[in-house]
């Protein structure tokens, strides 16, 4: 499968303050959100849960977000367009594997310093990193301690227009105010031991703690309309803790002369404890309402595995293996408004376990030095069972079998150039939030009572298939000398059973006699997402004679798709951009000291069809970054960075047609220059 190594040189040059700002600037890779403020990251534009995101292998725990890895501690990514028998097939768009700090080349003893400004805020952190041999133990370890502080303002425009005279009836202006503070530490390890007969033993713990605390405001005016607002003022504090705590065994031995083994054993257990209180007030600052929200969610995982490699002789090597994981969610919730219990019928207290088992065989073929072929075969089969959102306990069981085959070809067996070509099935399987969600009430039409289309209430749906891809993709690579490459990538996905929110009016227990709208996701139909992904990187002088050694990168992806249960146009994936490029350079001065390097990553933007009667406008995002590097000597080093140069605002504006309106809104986030030093 085409592979993309991100390696230690790449993830530091910029001296990024977390893991998302690396991966921005990956081919295919797109961050959503203001810059600086993304979620996980999304392969060939594609939205959460297409992409397969590990951590050293391993599926990441819910509510675990990657700019909690420091890239001090990351050893490096990996990028896998296409799924594999062995790595999984949950990866329509492909898999983005980190790699923790790993291995023993050399030792070392290394400490980051480092002070990011953003606005009025100051956001020290520091991280360390030590390599050693201790007996016959090989040891790794790093620690990262960090105290961020972000300040995000935006601004909310609505606009309800009457469909049959195009006369404005409403407009109301919001701003909203939003203070984050966060300190936590990351820690994580790898202890190594090796015998002369090849045995092998590696342990890997891993432990993220963080406590934030979050501040809102917000103010409405209305300057159109007869209804007025649900507030005119707002203040919302919430408060949360997030632990991880994960150990990961890996043995590795072989039976005689036979086949090697390798097991793997992780346990993991995540909690995340939340609390929030609003308060809404109206015009002459009288208290409305108050809300008050409890959470705490607790994951517990265990996953053992078994992978058996033999070499069969005729240049194949035979890879089999079986895996099982088993999660258990307990999650307690309790909503008050003004003090009152809501959805009481539901309970406070919510269980629900998922089991997962995988088969899988591959067969890795040298046909000749020119020709491989890698095929293989993976069935997987999960089951969640907890409580539905009407209380009962229920089940969900899917299983998918996915066909895998890619091969290489090289026009000569002494040049690395080679075209590669797969054909695969994959699959997304829904979420533990989709299958059993508990309402989630809208607060500007509260239950009991009627609400509208564009105040419909959340809730899950058990009955959900997961989606199943057939995908295609072709790429050639040219490799220059000194390490520059000349790539392109050609890809197809067929998506069946495509997931989406549906609104509809239902007779619900949270409203007795009362039906209100409620948002359900649902299985729609098919889907297609085709693109092309084109990648440079070389220096100037292997271009040009006698030119300057400045290295320089270059990536441009191009994505179209198409939902074929919503009219178009711009019947596209929800929150898939037409692409992204990004344009780089880095140059040291010869007999100097100093190193200086930039980058600009532009998403352009799109409008998206999500259905006949509602649309979603995304505006165009450019982020420029730049560093400077000031050599002090061999082992020491001051980088100045500076990310988000332009410090552009974004805006999201979503458009939904019902009852003869058309209601508006646009939300314009303001973005800030991040200075940091190290």
């Amino acid at each position: 499968a085409a592979k993309i190594v991100i390696g230690r040189e790449e993830i530091e040059r910029f001296g990024d303050a977390n893991t998302l700002e690396v991966l921005k600037r990956l081919p295919g890779v797109t961050v959503p959100g203001a810059p600086g403020r993304g979620g996980n990251p999304r392969m060939r534009g594609m939205a959460g849960g297409y992409t397969q995101i590990l951590v050293d292998g391993e599926r990441i725990a819910p509510g675990f977000s990657l700019d909690s890895i420091p890239p001090e501690q990351i050893e490096r990514i990996e990028i896998l367009r296409a799924p594999t028998a062995e790595t999984g097939a949950r990866a329509i768009a492909g898999t983005i594997n980190i790699v923790l700090r790993e291995g023993f080349r050399k030792r070392l003893n290394d400490l980051n310093l480092s002070l990011a400004v953003e606005g009025d805020h100051v956001s020290p952190s520091l991280s360390w990193t030590r390599n050693d041999t201790f007996g016959p133990w090989i040891v790794n370890g790093s620690l990262s301690l960090f105290d961020r502080h972000t300040t995000t303002p935006s601004r909310n425009d609505r606009l309800d227009t009457d469909l049959a005279t195009g006369v404005p009836v409403l407009q109301r202006t919001g701003l909203f105010r939003s203070d984050d503070e966060r300190r936590g530490l990351h820690a994580s390890a790898r202890l190594q031991w090796r015998n002369e007969q090849g045995t092998s033993l590696m342990l890997m713990p891993l432990l993220i703690a963080s406590d934030g605390s979050n501040r809102g405001r917000g103010t409405i005016d209305q300057t159109l309309g007869a209804t007025p607002p649900e507030f005119a003022r707002s203040d919302t504090l919430t408060e949360g803790r997030f632990r991880l705590a994960r150990l990961n065994a890996n043995v590795n031995h072989r039976l005689g002369a036979g086949p090697r083994l390798e097991w793997k054993a992780g346990f993991g257990d995540a909690h995340w404890r939340g609390v929030q209180h609003r308060e809404e007030f109206d015009a002459a600052d009288a208290l409305l309402q108050t809300y008050d929200e409890n959470t705490d969610s607790r994951d517990r995982n265990a996953t053992l595995s078994l992978k058996v490699a033999s070499l069969l002789g005729d240049g194949h090597q035979a890879v089999g293996g079986v895996e099982l994981e088993r999660n258990r969610r307990l999650e307690s919730k309790t909503t008050l408004r003004d003090g009152v219990p809501q959805l009481t019928e539901f309970g406070e207290n919510l269980e629900a376990t998922s089991s997962r088992y995988a088969l899988y065989a591959q067969d890795e073929w040298t046909v000749n030095p020119q020709w491989s072929v890698h095929a293989g075969l993976r069935i997987e089969g999960i089951t969640t069972r907890g409580e539905g959102a009407d209380g009962s306990v229920g089940s969900n069981r899917s299983r998918v079998t996915t066909p895998l085959l890619h091969a290489v070809w090289k026009p000569s067996a002494a040049s690395r150039d080679q075209v590669r070509a797969s054909l695969t099935r994959s699959y997304r399987a829904p979420s533990l939030g989709q299958l059993i969600g508990r309402p989630s009430l809208n607060r500007v039409d509260p239950a009991p009572g009627p609400n509208s289309e564009l105040s419909a209430d959340n809730a899950g749906n058990p009955l959900l298939r997961p989606e199943v891809a057939l995908g295609l993709d072709l790429a050639v690579e040219r490799y220059l000398a000194d390490g520059g490459v000349l790539s392109a990538n050609l890809f197809v996905r067929r998506i069946g059973d495509l997931i989406r929110n549906v609104v509809a009016l239902e007779d619900v227990s949270w409203s007795p006699g009362q039906p209100r709208y409620v948002s359900r996701p649902q299985n729609i139909g098919d889907a297609l997402s085709r693109g092309v992904e084109l990648e440079a990187k070389f220096r100037l002088d292997q271009l040009v004679d006698d030119g300057p050694r400045t290295e320089v990168r270059a990536n441009m992806s191009l994505f179209s798709s198409r939902v074929d249960g919503v009219p178009g146009p711009d019947n596209r994936l929800a929150e898939q951009p037409g692409g992204t490029l990004n344009l780089g350079a880095d140059h040291r001065f010869r007999g100097t000291p100093f190193t200086l390097g930039a980058n600009v990553n532009h998403t352009p933007g799109y409008r998206t069809r999500l259905d006949a009667d509602r649309t979603v406008v995304q505006s165009e995002k450019t982020v420029v970054d730049a560093y400077a590097v000031w050599a002090l000597g061999t082992d020491t080093k001051l980088r100045l960075s500076l990310s988000n140069l332009l410090s552009p605002d974004t805006s999201n504006t979503t458009r939904v047609q019902s009852q003869g309106l058309e209601q508006s809104n646009r939300t314009t986030t303001r973005s800030w220059l991040n200075a940091r030093s190290e």
